[in-house]
């Protein structure tokens, strides 16, 4: 990969990474379009606690994995709500980074195996052998 596009994919990720650990602090604190259309006819308290009326989120039960390391946009443990909701932003960059470029690079492995042993099958492969191709048809008539 050329200098360039390293620095392209370094600076990408250096933003994704700002703004997963910066910048998403500053989100709205009901995110969520899907639970403020479940309240509606709903009364609820400052803590989002349904206290009357009749809706659809009467019938929600906690998720299954309501208590894993990442639930709620914060990390388990992390008592700071800014530096929680902050380091779980960076992490599901860095993890999202990390499966994407195993994806790349698994991808790229197999692009460049070759079906008869001596012709690679890449891009650069593919143009090299049909200009080679085009010299042999021209030469041959």
């Amino acid at each position: 990969m050329k200098n360039r596009s390293w620095a392209f994919l370094a600076g990408g990720l250096l933003v994704a990474l700002l703004l997963a650990g910066v910048v998403s602090n500053y989100a709205s604190s009901h995110p969520d379009g899907l639970d403020s259309s479940l309240l509606k006819g709903c009364t609820v308290d400052a803590d989002d606690n349904i206290v009357g009326g009749s809706c659809p989120a009467q019938q929600t039960r906690d998720h299954e994995l309501g208590d894993s390391p990442l639930a709620d946009y914060g990390v388990r443990g992390v008592e700071n709500g800014f530096l929680s909701t902050g380091l779980s932003g960076v992490l599901g960059v860095l993890l999202t980074f990390a499966v994407g470029a195993g994806g790349f690079w698994l991808l790229r492995r197999r692009g460049t195996t070759s079906t008869d042993g001596d012709a690679p099958t890449t891009a650069e492969g593919d143009a090299a052998t049909s200009t080679d191709d085009r010299r042999h048809a021209e030469a041959n008539g």
